[in-house]
């Protein structure tokens, strides 16, 4: 029998359960269940690397880090745990291929996903290139009522930890202090009082805390002085966002050694806003 979004859906209804799927910033969620929720999230990245065509010039090693750790880092901060891994590479699964399959094993490891951690992925071995293309894939799984998203609180302070960067601008290196570390977020992810959290991209913080503000009916308001530039991009997440009560705010800025900057605080959003 071939598989349908119907069939899908009734298998589901047949033992009890009803499927959600619907996106949730830059994650698709699939609710399985009351309680489990599948997120996955993607990213790709385009001439970055070693090879001739590449506009940004870094080792294949150092490409494969990068790439897959923004969608790492958005399902940590969703509050989901990886189950497996993807790559798509557009060149082939040559020493320049292997490299940068060994800077993405190495990144998982760095979050604490060991060599059993599933990574599977495909290759172009067909058609010759001279542009490095990465895209990259994360699934995982959510308790639903503890995914992160949305969760910002009347009060809460914005935070960002490390600083925007983006090549071709700027040098991303992968032990730069300020951009945010496996480490760092690690800490973040374990410190009580943390509600939402949410990797800065291309778009910027501005656009990204907007985006925090929205998905919890909330109002941001921006602090005069702090010295961020907010339309920066922040290349493969060296960045973060997170809203938190005060008193958490000093907590992390004694345990995480990546900059912490106060970006200002969120307010219930009126209705006639």
């Amino acid at each position: 029998m071939k598989v349908t979004t119907e069939t899908i859906y009734n298998t589901f209804k047949n033992i009890g359960h009803d499927v959600f799927i619907k996106s949730l910033r830059d994650l698709t969620c699939i609710q399985i269940s009351d309680e489990h929720s599948i997120v996955i999230a993607v990213d790709s990245d385009g001439g970055i690397g070693p090879q001739e065509g590449d506009v940004v010039k870094v080792s294949a090693y150092v490409s494969g880090r990068f790439a897959i750790r923004v969608p790492l880092l958005e399902i940590l901060a969703s509050g989901a745990t990886p189950l497996c891994a993807f790559d798509m590479l557009t060149l082939p699964m040559n020493e320049t291929g292997k490299e940068i399959l060994r800077g993405i094993k190495d990144e998982l490891k760095a979050a604490g996903f060991g060599d059993d951690f599933t990574v599977s992925g495909s290759t172009e071995d067909n058609v010759p290139t001279n542009m490095t293309g990465i895209g990259t894939t994360i699934v995982g799984m959510a308790d639903t009522k503890s995914l992160r998203p949305g969760s910002t609180q009347e009060g809460d302070l914005l935070l960002c930890i490390g600083l925007p960067k983006s090549g071709p601008d700027d040098k991303i290196e992968l032990h730069d202090p300020e951009i945010i570390s496996q480490e760092s977020m690690k800490r973040l992810l374990e410190t009580p009082g943390v509600h939402d959290i949410l990797p800065v991209g291309s778009h910027g913080i501005k656009y990204e805390a907007e985006e925090m503000a929205r998905t919890a009916g909330m109002s941001w308001h921006v602090r005069t002085q702090h010295g961020m530039n907010l339309e920066k991009s922040a290349g493969p997440s060296t960045c973060v966002l997170a809203s938190c009560p005060q008193p958490v705010y000093h907590n992390l800025v004694n345990c995480i050694k990546t900059p912490v900057t106060d970006l200002g605080h969120f307010t219930k959003k009126e209705t006639n806003d």
